[in-house]
């Protein structure tokens, strides 16, 4: 059913994951697919704001985003899927859209907000990405949180 999933994930808020990368983690297994994990760096917006940052900070910072992702999927991920760690650059919601169509992802699963979006039943990006995405988006809420190791069943028929 699913091949490509991607799942967009904040290094810096363990809730932008905690809770979906077990159910992507599930149906990757489950289906068989390939597990697209991304991060995404904002970018200044306005070029004068970045004129008071080092002159590599950028490209330090998405080395330091990659470093970081390799090391996120070998703590997080089993061993027998298959991941491709990207890493963009600019605004969360523009990007994922962007890369969902550049590898063709058939299902993009994410977490719905952060904590201190607590009043929002959908954060800004969560909501953009459902309204525009060409695939399906799965987004993962409340507590529902699978433990490691446990499987999401399927069943074919159902």
């Amino acid at each position: 059913m699913y091949k490509d999933i991607l799942l967009p994930i904040d290094l810096g808020h363990d809730s932008s994951w905690e809770k979906a990368l077990p159910v992507a983690l599930g149906l990757c297994q489950a289906f068989g697919a390939r597990l697209h994990i991304m991060t995404v760096i904002p970018d200044f917006g306005m070029s004068i704001v970045g004129s008071f940052f080092p002159k590599d900070f950028e490209k330090d910072t998405l080395k330091g985003a990659e470093t970081q992702l390799h090391e996120f999927v070998r703590e997080q991920v089993p061993e027998g899927i298959e991941v491709q760690h990207i890493v963009a650059h600019g605004t969360v919601y523009e990007e994922v859209l962007a890369t969902q169509k550049k590898i063709g992802a058939d299902l993009i699963v994410m977490g719905s907000h952060r904590p201190e979006l607590a009043d929002y039943l959908l954060g800004p990006n969560a909501a953009r990405v459902v309204r525009h995405a060409d695939c399906s988006v799965l987004v993962v809420r409340g507590n529902e949180r699978l433990r490691p190791g446990q499987k999401i069943r399927y069943e074919r028929g159902s």
